[in-house]
């Protein structure tokens, strides 16, 4: 009688425990629903409209913007810009900012320092590192300045004219700017390892490498995990610093779709191709993001 009455008040707090989580998230839920859920499908009505963002008077078109859009050679290049700019971003960032957080994780002295140093341009405003930027990669500016000084004039080019030295360029500048904020979360992975599971490895005899593979890395999983999802999710909507550094340009061929749905918008007044492109970004981000934090998920759990 004495174990019965306490498994049974268990019990009842475990079926309680979900309702009263959902109370306390419910304001936070409603605020949500009415400021981002509510207006995201009301704005979607547009994409099926041809509304040029002034007159209050416009028709349903259907699927033609959509269509439209889906047919597109700007968009389709956009897609493609946004895709490739993402997967490199999220690849590269990564392995970069894991090897920065193992090299200034040791017992160095200057380590409080580089870690400053490294995380700094990640506070930066885009537009600023954006223009920045823009004024160092010139055909005049100082890093082609620098490479005809020491010699290496060769490599001097139009970083910001040339479509490809342009997508690549901003995929470097993102990088320099945000390997830190990776580096952070990846220092805070390390941080939380048991220094007792390192030194067991060391006592049976695995090196730096077996114990990376075999201890640190599996336990960098959540930190990997926070990474990956932050990197990518945030380079699909990156819009600051490639507008910044080539607004789209030279000839469009450096647009990615949230600079494309700008343009359409701002610029020809077309707000139903606007629209349909931010609905073809959401369902790419949506996917994505389900499919990433999936297989993150699963692998944490192994």
């Amino acid at each position: 009688m004495t174990t019965t009455a306490p498994t049974a008040r268990k019990r009842r707090s475990r079926r309680l425990l979900p309702r009263t989580l959902l109370l306390y998230a419910l304001p936070a839920l409603v605020v949500y629903a009415f400021v981002v859920i509510v207006p995201t499908l009301q704005g979607s009505i547009y994409a099926f409209t041809d509304w040029d963002g002034l007159n209050p008077d416009y028709e349903f078109v259907g699927f033609q913007n959509i269509v439209a859009v889906l047919q597109d050679p700007q968009s389709q290049r956009a897609l493609i810009n946004t895709v490739v700019i993402a997967i490199a971003f999220t690849v590269i960032q990564n392995i970069l900012g894991l090897f920065l957080a193992l090299a200034v994780n040791s017992r160095i002295k200057s380590r409080n320092f580089l870690r400053v140093l490294i995380f700094a341009p990640a506070v930066m405003t885009p537009v600023v590192v954006g223009y920045l930027w823009q004024y160092m990669l010139a055909p005049d500016g100082p890093v082609n300045t620098v490479l005809r000084a020491i010699g290496l004039g060769a490599f001097a080019k139009t970083w910001l004219g040339d479509p490809t030295l342009a997508v690549c360029s901003i995929i470097f500048i993102l990088i320099w700017q945000f390997a830190g904020y990776s580096m952070v979360i990846f220092i805070a992975g390390l941080q939380a390892i048991p220094e007792e599971l390192l030194e067991a490895a060391a006592v049976d005899g695995a090196g730096p490498i077996r114990r990376f593979w075999n201890v640190i890395l599996p336990l960098l999983a959540p930190a990997i995990t926070i990474n990956v999802m932050l990197s990518m999710i945030g380079s699909l909507k990156l819009f600051d610093q490639v507008w910044s550094l080539t607004g789209g340009g030279p000839g469009g061929l450096t647009n990615t779709l949230t600079t494309l749905m700008f343009r359409e918008a701002f610029t020809y007044g077309d707000f139903g191709k606007a629209v349909s492109l931010g609905l073809v970004l959401l369902v790419i981000v949506a996917a994505v993001s389900v499919v990433q934090y999936r297989a993150l998920i699963s692998r944490e759990q192994r």
